[in-house]
């Protein structure tokens, strides 16, 4: 998948605004309250499927905004508070799980 990240979510919000976006992660624990509204917003009007986690150093650690370790943990992360998917690449498993995630998840909205 190729991601937008941007840690003050600015670039994600471009792409959601042009509608270049194909998923939105956005980390609740943000400072920018404002980001979280609007964020929430642009995914909703434009179709957007949106996932929300709780902790927006977990999403700068997904998004490779830190250092990998000679053992493999990640140091030195940085927060991140929405990350864009704006392509998947080829299709794989995981896209497949995505998917359904929400394919389950409209259905159970309707």
């Amino acid at each position: 998948a190729v991601v937008s990240t941007q840690s003050t979510g600015r670039e994600s919000v471009k792409r959601l605004d042009k509608r270049e976006a194909l998923l939105c992660v956005l980390a609740e624990s943000t400072d920018e309250k404002n980001i979280l509204k609007l964020v929430e917003a642009l995914c909703r009007e434009h179709g957007i499927n949106l996932i929300k986690i709780d902790d927006a150093k977990k999403l700068g650690e997904w998004t490779g905004l830190c250092k990998i370790d000679k053992e493999g943990q990640a140091r030195k992360v940085v927060r991140c508070s929405c990350a864009v998917v704006h392509s998947f690449g080829a299709e794989s498993q995981a896209l497949d799980i995505i998917n359904d995630h929400f394919k389950h998840s409209v259905a159970a909205d309707a």
